[in-house]
């Protein structure tokens, strides 16, 4: 495996760890990985890249080995404007001169795709892995979702332990039955630790359980998404249900009427893999990664 080094970044009251692959002079590639997943995920695609790349990965406030935000009240969420400030001040200081690549996976993508559209002139392209956006969620919903939120601040969630990383493993196979043990494995040094009571907890805030207080509007996505410049490869993996799952009740070819917001859309499948492509699929990914990157 191509080895990374990690980089403790403070910023805006935030400490993010910043995962980074290959040579400082490369081409840069940053890679936003997906809701309880941690950027060593994408370990398997820098392995398969072929040319010679910079890649720059976080993880997400409250996943892995960065910090949890500290709330007066006591809990709180997690929403995409605070994870679009994360990326803003990580490309303040790793890449303040000119436009870059934006390699995201769902919520990874979702956050890739809206900053794309606040700041186009920091965007050169942008490689969208099952990302869909969100069920739109009406206003008329609003009361009852604030009303939910509060309820769930009141008994917050937690993360389940494991006896053992055998444990963590077993959970990753079956989530995704694809992964092989050597590759679980790997995952599970990554996305959990083992606590002083020889527990193995995963590394994340259980806060990203909860709902937010706010319903996702599509308008303003979609209003976010008209302003994106770069060209968007949207990549999907031909036996993920997750597309059907946020779509719901709603027509496929109704749900993806969506993305024709975007300027410049190109849509591919991969075949023999799901949600998690880059885990399943890791050198078609980085194929067309550097590809449409290069």
């Amino acid at each position: 495996m191509k080895p990374f080094k990690t980089d403790r970044l403070n910023t805006r009251g935030q400490q993010l760890a910043v995962h980074h692959w290959g040579a400082p002079d490369a081409p840069l590639l940053v890679m936003l990985h997906g809701w309880m997943d941690v950027a060593a995920s994408f370990q398997f695609v820098v392995d398969a890249l072929r040319r010679d790349w910079r890649v720059i990965a976080p993880d997400a406030r409250g996943f892995g080995q960065s910090g949890w935000p500290v709330r007066a009240s006591g809990g709180g969420y997690y929403s995409f404007p605070e994870y679009l400030s994360d990326l803003d001040a990580l490309l303040d200081v790793y890449a303040p001169p000119g436009p870059v690549n934006l390699i995201g996976h769902s919520m990874g993508a979702n956050v890739a795709c809206l900053y794309a559209g606040v700041r186009p002139e920091r965007v050169r392209r942008v490689v969208d892995l099952e990302g869909f956006g969100m069920g739109d969620r009406p206003a008329a919903v609003a009361p009852a979702q604030l009303r939910g939120w509060l309820d769930e601040m009141r008994v917050p969630p937690v993360m389940k332990h494991y006896d053992a990383l055998g444990g963590v493993v077993s959970r990753l196979r079956k989530t995704n039955p694809r992964l092989s043990t050597e590759r679980a494995t790997f995952l599970a040094e990554h996305w959990s630790r083992r606590r002083p009571d020889g527990l193995y907890e995963i590394l994340g805030d259980p806060a990203h359980k909860m709902r937010g207080p706010r319903p996702y509007r599509l308008d303003e996505a979609m209003a976010v998404w008209a302003q994106v410049t770069a060209p968007v490869l949207h990549v999907e993996g031909s036996e993920s249900t997750t597309l059907r799952w946020i779509a719901g009740n709603q027509p496929l070819e109704v749900f993806r009427a969506r993305f024709a917001a975007f300027r410049d859309w190109r849509q591919v499948e991969i075949a023999a893999a799901g949600h998690m492509l880059h885990h399943d699929q890791p050198e078609q990914v980085a194929a067309l990664i550097e590809d449409f990157c290069a």
